[in-house]
């Protein structure tokens, strides 16, 4: 069993069984007719996809690192992300705890390292 990280969601099998629905449903993101199905009626389209209470605050609350611990795949999640309009730093930002201009003065610091 690997060592856990401090603050790390890791994504093993039971975070995959716990985000399959939360998944599906980014996955869906795919097609431009869902992303606009799902802006048009957000509540229904997670309804759609069996969300659980945990999965749909997170989703209203635009909360990536709750997603994340309800079993959402970073990955699979960076597709709704680009509903919201966030980007990757966005993401990184909020996985730090940081605001987005400290998380990318960050990067450019450690890109200069």
């Amino acid at each position: 069993m690997p060592t856990p990280i401090p603050g790390t969601t890791l994504f093993d099998s039971v975070q995959a069984r716990k985000g399959y629905a939360l998944n599906k449903m980014c996955f869906s993101f795919n097609d431009a007719a869902n992303r606009e199905a799902f802006l048009r009626d957000e509540e229904g389209y997670c309804a759609r996809y069996r969300l659980n209470p945990e999965q749909r605050e997170a989703v209203r609350a635009r909360n990536v690192l709750a997603m994340i611990a309800a079993g959402g795949n970073v990955y699979y999640l960076a597709k709704l992300a680009g509903i919201f309009g966030l980007d990757v730093q966005d993401l990184g930002a909020q996985q730090t705890g940081m605001t987005k201009d400290a998380f990318k003065a960050k990067l450019v610091e450690a890109g200069r390292s």
